[in-house]
């Protein structure tokens, strides 16, 4: 399996390995047009599921920051009178029957990380499937659900939407711009020209909206009720502990508080044991909180997670209020 840091360097570097591949990212990105060109010709078939779906999703490989916009949509339309269920393909979850309903207790070994992470901070009927579709059917066959939110499915086009929203990385973007295996990106970058709304996780572009992260104080892994400052641990050595996609943004933050770094990474979607994270000393260890997810069942006192929470500005609500305006009174 190729590392994480080879990957970075190839795709985000100048590795010559990336010309030599090259030709076959051309041949990938010509397979992902003409799969887009059969479901838009109808050879393939798009399936609707009876209520507006709004599909948040990315063009690279690796962690953007798709998940806290999909909280934030899910407490916005919450807010604004709307009854959100969520949709995800429940990546790294091993469930043996699908589709599987989440709740903020389910196993993230069964369903994945991420929707468990979702379930608990939007509180919102989640469930996953390797096929959208029927993830979709399993919400609304149960819950009373007036609009759909699929996670990370720009991608799964058999599933009909109304408004798509791309979130890129605004440090990143998209690296060398070439299409797997040769670069990130799973198709190429003129798609962002179809979607609604494009967000940029910091440095945004032309026609781009900002989202922002703000972090939260740190919370227990054995205590949610339990909180500290991150101010606490400045000038000490902790053990930061990640198995997300691009965990660049995660150390510099920390790095703010002088905080003395020893890392530990993983890769996305790792399924930790207890043997990954208990370390021969007394330093504190803190993670994300996708992360913290996977590890309550063997944390003790001091393990802690920084919760994060995304901003988007005025000129993005309004935008979204419009479509769906244009979707519910249209």
């Amino acid at each position: 399996m190729l590392s994480q840091k080879f990957l970075e360097e190839l795709w985000y570097g100048r590795h010559p390995l990336s010309l030599l591949l090259a030709p076959l990212g051309w041949i990938y990105a010509a397979l992902i047009m003409l799969r887009r060109l059969a479901y838009a010709s109808g050879l393939l078939p798009v399936q609707r599921v009876g209520v507006p779906v709004i599909v948040v999703g990315n063009l690279t490989v690796g962690g953007t920051g798709k998940t806290p916009v999909v909280i934030w949509l899910a407490e916005f339309l919450t807010a604004h009178g709307h009854r959100p269920g969520i949709i995800s393909r429940g990546y790294g979850g091993k469930a043996k029957k699908w589709p599987q309903q989440v709740r903020p207790d389910s196993s993230p070994l069964l369903v994945g990380d991420e929707p468990v992470l979702i379930a608990r901070r939007t509180g919102c009927p989640v469930a996953v499937s390797p096929k959208r579709y029927i993830a979709a059917r399993e919400i609304l066959q149960y819950k009373d659900c007036d609009i759909l939110l699929c996670d990370d499915g720009l991608q799964h086009l058999s599933l009909a939407r109304d408004i798509e929203i791309a979130v890129i990385d605004g440090d990143r973007r998209f690296g060398n711009g070439r299409c797997l295996p040769a670069g990130p990106l799973r198709e190429p970058a003129g798609r962002l020209k179809t979607v609604d709304m494009v967000i940029s996780n910091g440095r945004p572009g032309k026609n781009e909206y900002l989202m922002e992260y703000i972090p939260d104080r740190l919370r227990s892994l054995t205590d949610d009720g339990l909180e500290r400052e991150l101010e606490d641990f400045r000038g000490r050595e902790v053990h930061v502990v990640t198995g997300i996609g691009n965990p660049a943004r995660f150390y510099s933050y920390l790095r703010k508080f002088e905080i003395r770094i020893i890392k530990h990474e993983f890769p996305d979607h790792y399924s930790y044991s207890s043997r990954d994270v208990k370390f021969n000393d007394e330093f504190p260890v803190v993670m994300t909180e996708k992360d913290a997810v996977k590890c309550r069942e063997f944390a003790d006192s001091r393990f802690w997670y920084l919760p994060v929470t995304a901003k988007l500005g005025e000129a993005f609500q309004h935008r979204l209020s419009t479509l769906l305006g244009e979707l519910f009174d249209g």
